[in-house]
């Protein structure tokens, strides 16, 4: 009888970018699942902030490295490296949103879906 294959689970790519952004210490890190709202653009979203441009820019590379040597998924497009106050990174489905504290206070992008659920990641 021929042995099973042991079949390797994929992760979650917001489990992927979280662990990117915990690697270089992201702050108020979460995810807003979109999959409820009808015709939405976006599997999700996944948020946090740093406290310099130095920080920011490190977040988003440590997400790119981690997405990248688990997935083998580079983003489809990257914004917001010139002056590093919001970062973005296309996934696809999934979007990143890279913050300095100041441009997330006033953006809040987390308050513009209601009806979206969001989770919050524990940075300890």
């Amino acid at each position: 009888m021929p042995a099973k294959k042991k079949i390797k689970e994929v992760p979650e790519i917001t489990d992927v970018i979280v662990r990117g952004m915990l690697e270089k210490k992201g702050q108020d890190i979460m995810s807003i699942d979109f999959s409820s709202i009808q015709n939405a653009f976006f599997k999700g979203f996944v948020i946090c902030h740093g406290n310099s441009k130095v920080q920011v820019e490190a977040i988003a590379d440590s997400v790119e490295r981690e997405v990248i040597k688990t997935m083998g998924q580079k983003p489809s497009n990257r914004e917001g490296f010139a002056n590093a106050e919001w970062i973005l990174l296309d996934y696809f489905d999934t979007v990143v949103h890279i913050f300095q504290q100041e441009s997330r206070s006033f953006y809040q992008l987390e308050k513009l879906w209601a009806d979206a659920q969001i989770r919050k990641f524990d940075s300890e």
